[in-house]
């Protein structure tokens, strides 16, 4: 049986990647510290090992007691505030981790190791949008310096020893089990906000834009790139902007509710608007995404209720 290794697994794109592998009839072995990730999101059918990925020993231990044919690094910190606040954590967790990780999947001959970059944090704020991979890297936080700094040290190994990968820079991700406690996640956090009957707060005073791809769309990209996309940096994303504004509509209208926000500034480290132009992915993946805007949110409403 195939086997994957997906760090970040209990989180929340983790958790729903390892579901869809799992369906798929691969093993999946998930590395996560429940820093930021829950047990109960758990599958299973998963081999789940508590771990931090920064613990070699415990890592190398998996590589050795399993024959990994697949790494899915999703593990991170993706706070972009905690990245402008305190970036040593954030390169130890982001890039010397990853390094590491990387070093032990050629160590093992690993067929190929999958990278969830950030499309929404890598190019700053786009000279043109939707922004495609050619774009100027210009990250205005250290989360996106160190997120494209391990797209480096994967182009580098791959330079010798046949050594495989995959860049995928996601847009903002949402849908079930997104964590409505954290600072990333506007969509969970306005759902949960309003479902407490609390006032939401729009940072860029409403007008600031992203790319919003609803969760299963994002994990059916991940598992083609098993079979594709080898050696290649990808966008995935709709190609369109989507306004706070518009997101938080969306929202009160699923739950038929009306509200006044409070408007705010953009916080430290955020850009203003991006989108992402994901051509390749339609290419080279044959990917596309599906899940409208209405539709993914009323999915999500569905879940918090639960």
């Amino acid at each position: 049986m195939t086997t994957c290794l997906v760090t970040g697994g209990a989180g929340f794109i983790g958790s729903n990647l390892v579901d869809k592998l799992i369906d798929n009839n691969y093993k999946v072995i998930i590395v996560d510290n429940l820093s930021t990730g829950f047990e109960k999101n758990v599958n299973p059918k998963a081999i789940f090992i508590n771990t931090d990925i920064n613990n070699t020993e415990d890592i190398e231990s998996i590589f050795k007691n399993h024959n990994i044919d697949y790494v899915f690094h999703l593990a991170a910190q993706i706070d972009v505030r905690k990245s402008t606040i305190d970036p040593v954590f954030d390169a130890n967790t982001n890039i010397l981790a990853s390094i590491k990780l990387i070093a032990l999947a050629k160590k093992y001959q690993t067929k190929k190791f999958i990278y969830i970059s950030t499309g929404g944090a890598v190019y700053g704020n786009p000279q043109y949008i939707p922004a495609d991979e050619n774009h100027p890297v210009n990250p205005l936080c250290p989360y996106g310096i160190s997120k494209h700094t391990v797209e480096h040290y994967l182009y580098y190994n791959s330079l010798e020893d046949n050594f495989n990968y995959t860049v995928l820079r996601l847009p903002n991700v949402y849908g079930p089990r997104q964590n409505p406690e954290g600072e990333a996640g506007v969509v969970s956090i306005f759902i949960n906000t309003l479902l407490k009957n609390k006032t939401p707060i729009l940072y860029g005073h409403g007008k600031a834009t992203r790319d919003y791809v609803y969760v299963g769309d994002v994990v059916e990209a991940i598992q083609l790139a098993i079979a594709t996309a080898d050696r290649e940096i990808i966008n995935i994303g709709w190609g369109k902007e989507t306004s706070v504004q518009e997101i938080l509509d969306t929202i009160c209208n699923d739950l038929n509710i009306k509200v006044t926000p409070v408007y705010e500034p953009l916080r430290p480290g955020e850009v203003k608007a991006i989108a992402l132009k994901a051509e390749k992915a339609k290419e080279i993946l044959n990917w596309q995404p599906k899940t409208t805007l209405s539709e993914g949110i009323h999915q999500t409403v569905l879940w918090a209720k639960t």
